[in-house]
């Protein structure tokens, strides 16, 4: 179940706040824990007890963390981030390690075959059908890197005294499941929900702000991203040899429109979810299409993400204390784990090395070039190097991202015949393309600007055409549910 899912839209939401709003005081949070656990059990049946072991497990770490004195002190903080990497390198990592090593192995004749995959060494019964895959792979429980990532930032958070441990299960089983960004984030620190998760109050503002918010989301990812998608699954379908540079281009470009639309879209929906609910949760996106350099894009790309790396692995790492090099090593480390937290596969290290290798060229003087440069040939740069390193991020290879990267520098002619652009780019797909384009750069935040400095008038004018827009949205976005269009959901490898 996601929240562009008619039984979440029309069933599950629904009688969600009705029963909420029913509710008072401690009681609230009880009805949300059900409502998050019924959620991820949805999509993951038994392996919600995953969901409430890490629960239990980072709920009493933290209490341990904060009560321990001493050495003590430190080794709980390291059980407790341990379990939470144990956990996420048991279900994410540990079938493509094992794999790829058996493989390695038995190239190197040390072996005389490749061992089976790690799901189908478990024991046949109970075990094997919870936790293994129809081809002998790991089941990828729904979310696991994001809630991990929550915990780990959570128990570090009450050892560093930033946050008082949470004493109350109930409340901390509240934070780590809470259903509006459990599977597709943002990631949530304690310390900015702490105090909502004590006492929270929703106001109608509140309820309405949440609920405009959430519709915008839904827009963004059905009316933009899921058509966007088609075309840029046709482009990277096509045989390589077969691939046109026109084709590579416009597969590239809707890559790159269904990923923000995608990713900022349900940032967008959880947001509003939580303020709904009385929650404030922070921004995760903020125009990164039209940033001038990669370390801007980065400040405006999965903010969540990005903080949360820069706060739990590339300080502690040192920064950019102990000199260039050292600041060089340490943005290389935390990108290549960034790309790795992305999926197990060699192109999300790849193209995480790609983006930390443009940070390490910014920072090491480039970047005091490129500030001296037109902000159009700045922004032009942005663009083709993110757009290159989309294309490892969405290919299944090393050898098809380069492949497809040969089609669209021209490299290759393709057959235009049997993989005609037109075929792809038709009217709806042109017009989806123009409004992403629109949707990119924020022209939303000057009109709010001019709203506030306006006329009685003219702010009651904006407000009915606002109304009326997101109306349109969700009658449009109603329509393409119902009808079952196309409606990837790209967070099942995170």
């Amino acid at each position: 179940m996601v929240f562009s899912s008619p039984v979440f839209l029309f069933a599950f939401l629904p009688l969600t706040l009705l029963v909420y709003f029913q509710a008072r005081g401690e009681l609230r949070n009880a009805i949300l824990l059900l409502a998050s656990l019924l959620f991820y059990a949805w999509g993951e049946t038994f392996l919600v007890a995953l969901m409430l072991l890490s629960i239990a497990v980072n709920w009493a770490a933290g209490l341990r963390v904060a009560r321990a004195q001493g050495p003590a002190r430190r080794a709980w903080l390291v059980a407790g981030v341990a379990f939470n990497l144990g956990l996420l390198v048991a279900f994410k990592y540990a079938d493509w390690l094992w794999s790829a090593g058996g493989a390695w192995l038995a190239e190197l004749g040390w072996v005389a075959h490749e061992p089976p995959r790690l799901g189908a060494l478990l024991p046949a019964g109970t075990a094997r059908a919870l936790l293994a895959t129809p081809d002998g792979g790991i089941r990828l429980p729904i979310g696991v890197s994001f809630f991990t990532f929550q915990a780990i930032s959570y128990v570090v958070d009450v050892y560093r005294g930033d946050v008082e441990a949470q004493r109350n299960p109930g409340r901390f089983a509240v934070y780590l499941s809470l259903f509006p960004q459990l599977i597709a984030g943002p990631i949530v620190r304690y310390h900015d929900v702490a105090r909502d998760i004590g006492r929270r109050v929703v106001t109608s503002s509140d309820f309405s702000l949440g609920a405009r918010r959430f519709v915008v989301g839904l827009g963004k990812k059905v009316l933009i991203a899921n058509h966007v998608a088609r075309v840029a699954d046709a482009a990277f379908a096509v045989p390589a040899g077969e691939l046109t540079p026109a084709l590579a281009w416009t597969g590239a470009v809707a890559y790159a429109l269904q990923i923000y639309f995608d990713f900022s879209g349900y940032s967008d929906m959880a947001i509003g979810l939580g303020r709904m609910l009385g929650f404030r949760f922070l921004e995760n996106f903020r125009y990164p299409y039209v940033a001038a350099s990669i370390t801007e894009f980065w400040r405006r790309w999965h903010i969540s993400l990005s903080t949360w790396f820069r706060d739990y692995l590339y300080v502690p790492l040192g920064g950019n204390r102990g000199g260039a090099a050292r600041t060089y090593r340490n943005l290389l480390v935390v990108f290549l784990l960034c790309g790795l937290w992305h999926g197990a596969s060699v192109t999300f290290v790849v193209w995480g090395l790609f983006h930390g290798a443009f940070l390490v060229l910014e920072r090491a003087g480039f970047g005091a070039a490129l500030a001296r440069l037109p902000r159009a040939v700045r922004h032009a740069y942005v663009l083709l190097a993110v757009l290159v390193g989309w294309v490892f991020f969405r290919a299944e290879a090393p050898g098809d991202a380069l492949a497809y990267l040969a089609a669209m520098a021209g490299l290759q002619a393709g057959d235009a015949a049997a993989h005609p652009v037109a075929l792809h780019a038709d009217a709806p797909f042109v017009l989806t393309l123009l409004a992403g384009l629109v949707g990119s750069v924020p022209w939303l935040e000057r009109a709010r600007a001019w709203y506030a400095g306006s006329s009685a008038g003219l702010r009651a004018a904006a407000e009915v055409a606002a109304l009326a827009g997101l109306a349109a949205t969700l009658f449009l976005s109603t329509l393409e549910l119902a009808a079952g269009a196309y409606d990837p959901f790209i967070y099942f490898r995170f």
